[in-house]
């Protein structure tokens, strides 16, 4: 044993100082690049602010949607990174209501083709804000030589729909396959000890079975009906088609490659899928007879405005109201430390919190949990807060994103009301556990283990065999972390232990159903949330603040930096597998650390 920790050690070290040379020799490149960057921004003339009247607003997110924006404070990894930009959900939906109230733009062009989403819940909200820009009388016109089922839903609420004469349509619906690989780690020597609590907590399924449990398929089949559901309908109103229509082509006219998804695009003009085909120069001539040349380009094109000079011309109406209602947000896996990308850390997540009960001028708190769930303990930090800010007085109103599962019900549990949206997922009351131990792997490859002890299981460590004993103590563990969980919920929903763990057992539930049965108030979105929390604390006036990421001023010019300059310097090879070793190493080393989960990640809906 001491052997094999000497070589961990000594691969950690050796990789620490590996990857410290490349970060030195990095950022040595990187501050010769900015030199020239910024030189050249300040060198520069500022950009004439285009008058967007007479224009078509152009609305191509590239990016993620997510509830908040979360920046990198790592400043070169922020550089060498290939994560996504992020494009907050009230950031757009505001600009497509400005964009709707607005009678100097005479048309929208939206292009979806770059855009993922955090979940299925916000596609399906931008979705309907375009179907009420549509219903507003604008003109809104989609065009994209690739289009799949996030950005066909998006396009599906246009006036019109043009895709390339070669481009690729694929609707392919919702789910995925799940790789079950008990066999695998059998073959590997490894055991795997389940303490899992909840008989739909499929958590750790992937490791301790060959297939899906009929309980994991029940569940998850319950999810993405309603939700698909819900998709095809706002497809097939936004073209005046069928359900069935969308089903079909769904179904029949697959597109996993580009080259293959072609032959869709007759099927789809045809059927009214689609209203035709353009290529990019067609289309280009098109937007000119329709809606004037642009005299001011400095190339043959249509009078467009894009939506990042747009917004920055927006007039923001800010209340002066010394009443506050702070949004704040908890989005990502739950864990300890900071906030990051797909990250709520405990650390910023506390902060925050704590930040707005201190603040005398706030008298609500609307949290925004979008969340699979994750450790037990960040969640209980963050319910602690949550309940400092109660005995103040301040009333907390929970507001239910795409997900607020397992860690993520445990965290809103000191809500007085809760939120959800029709299509939140939510539940898995249960508690996820799995350990492996490599005693087998060790006995094969002809390690064995001994020493002296001052206590039982003071030598321990997971390359070891679970003796009765402590096979007992893990079993305990993992039950007491999961009758605390029923107790906090069945508390905090003024319900029975009994009742609550009836509809417990890690299974998770579409919103509607979880109303049904309890675990949430009302069906309503973050707008709806925020109405409540002010009529609840009796506010005729109110200014809304929405608490994020608090940057440095280091960060904040980093920050501005990366949004304004394409500084993308890619991750260099070496770089590269030196990260994919340490990744290896972290994982070899944190098998040592057991950990009780509060998680639902296997429950998230993938989108294409």
């Amino acid at each position: 044993m001491n052997a094999l920790k000497s070589i961990f050690s000594w691969l950690g070290r050796f990789l620490e100082k590996a990857r410290t040379i490349m970060l030195n020799l990095g950022t040595a490149f990187v501050l010769i690049f900015f030199t020239i960057v910024i030189i050249g921004a300040i060198s520069s003339s500022d950009p004439q602010v285009k008058d967007p009247s007479g224009r078509v607003l152009f609305i191509d997110p590239n990016g993620t949607v997510v509830d908040q924006e979360v920046f990198n404070s790592d400043f070169l990894s922020s550089l060498t990174s290939d994560e996504t930009d992020q494009i907050q959900t009230r950031d757009l939906i505001e600009l497509i209501r400005a964009a709707a109230a607005d009678e100097d733009i005479p048309a929208v062009f939206i292009d979806f083709s770059s855009t993922s989403f955090a979940g299925p819940t916000t596609a399906i909200n931008i979705a309907k804000e375009l179907k009420a820009l549509r219903e507003s009388g604008k003109r809104v016109i989609a065009m994209s030589d690739r289009l799949t089922t996030t950005s066909y839903l998006m396009a599906s609420q246009a006036s019109e729909i043009w895709v390339h004469p070669v481009g690729s349509l694929s609707v392919r619906g919702l789910g995925g396959m799940r790789p079950y690989q008990k066999e695998l780690f059998e073959n590997l020597k490894v055991n795997f000890h389940n303490y899992s609590q909840g008989d739909f907590k499929s958590a750790v399924e992937g490791n301790t079975r060959t297939d899906m449990s009929e309980n994991d398929r029940l569940q998850r089949q319950a999810l993405l009906n309603p939700i698909w559901d819900e998709m095809k309908s706002l497809m097939a109103e936004g073209r005046g088609i069928e359900s069935d229509d969308i089903q079909s082509f769904a179904d029949e006219y697959v597109g996993f490659f580009g080259e293959a998804a072609i032959g869709n695009i007759a099927y789809a003009e045809a059927n009214n899928i689609i209203d035709g085909k353009k290529s990019f120069p067609e289309f280009r001539q098109y937007m000119i007879e329709e809606f004037g040349l642009d005299e001011e380009a400095k190339t043959e094109t249509y009078k467009t405005i894009s939506y990042q000079e747009y917004a920055k011309q927006m007039d923001n109406e800010l209340s002066n109201s010394d009443n506050h209602i702070a949004v704040i947000t908890a989005e990502g896996v739950i864990m300890e430390g900071d906030i990051s990308r797909g990250v709520a850390g405990a650390a910023g997540v506390v902060k925050q919190i704590r930040s707005a009960h201190e603040d005398e001028n706030t008298k609500a708190i609307v949290f925004r949990v979008n969340s699979p769930g994750g450790s037990i303990i960040a969640s209980e930090m963050m319910r602690d807060e949550l309940f400092a800010a109660k005995r103040k007085g301040i009333n907390v109103i929970v507001s239910m994103g795409d997900y607020a599962a397992s860690g993520g019900v445990y965290i809103a549990t000191p809500a007085d009301y809760i939120f959800a949206e029709p299509t939140t997922i939510t539940g898995s009351i249960g508690v996820a556990i799995a350990l492996p131990t490599l005693e087998n792997a060790m006995d094969y490859i002809g390690v064995n283990f001994d020493g002296v002890v001052t206590s039982k299981h003071g030598g321990w460590d997971p390359t070891q065999a679970i003796d009765e004993d402590l096979d007992k103590i893990f079993a305990a563990w993992g039950a007491d972390a999961y009758d605390r969980f029923v107790n906090f919920v069945a508390d905090s929903r003024s319900q029975s232990y009994e009742d609550i763990k009836k509809i417990a057992g890690g299974r998770v539930w579409i919103a509607t159903s979880a109303k049904e049965i309890g675990l949430v108030d009302e069906i309503g979105s973050i707008d709806d949330a925020i109405a409540y929390a002010a009529d609840i604390a009796e506010l005729e006036d109110y200014q809304v603040e929405y608490y994020g990421q608090q940057l440095s001023p280091e960060q904040l010019i980093i920050k501005e930096l990366l949004e304004n300059f394409d500084v993308s310097l890619g991750e260099p090879k070496v770089l590269s597998a030196l990260n994919g070793l340490a990744d290896l190493y972290e994982t070899l080393t944190d098998i040592q650390e057991p950990k009780a989960l509060l998680t639902c990640q296997d429950c998230m809906v993938a989108l294409d």
